[in-house]
């Protein structure tokens, strides 16, 4: 089941990680998993932020533009050619 963590719950926890707190401790005491916390600190070292947008490299921000212009693209296109079918039928 996931829980809803506040940005200022993952501070204290990264804060009481980098002062030295083993983690095994953090994990026991907040009921949280170790991947949880290795993730926020991760996150928390690469942007100061704790958002998935917030964290992405510069290649996957661009790949994330790229793949929603090609899928409006797409859309745009099936219009289209759904349009140059109702020509030709209206022109037969």
């Amino acid at each position: 089941m996931s829980r809803y963590y506040t940005d200022e719950f993952k501070r204290q926890v990264i804060a009481l990680r980098r002062e030295g707190k083993s983690v095994a401790d953090i994990t026991r005491e907040y009921g949280i998993s170790k991947s949880t916390v290795f993730t926020w600190d991760k996150q928390y070292a690469n942007s100061g932020k704790f958002t998935v947008k917030d964290n992405l490299t510069e290649e996957e921000k661009e790949l994330r533009l790229l793949r929603k212009e090609n899928k409006q693209l797409k859309m745009e296109n099936d219009i289209l050619k759904q349009a140059a079918l109702i020509m030709a039928r209206k022109s037969e």
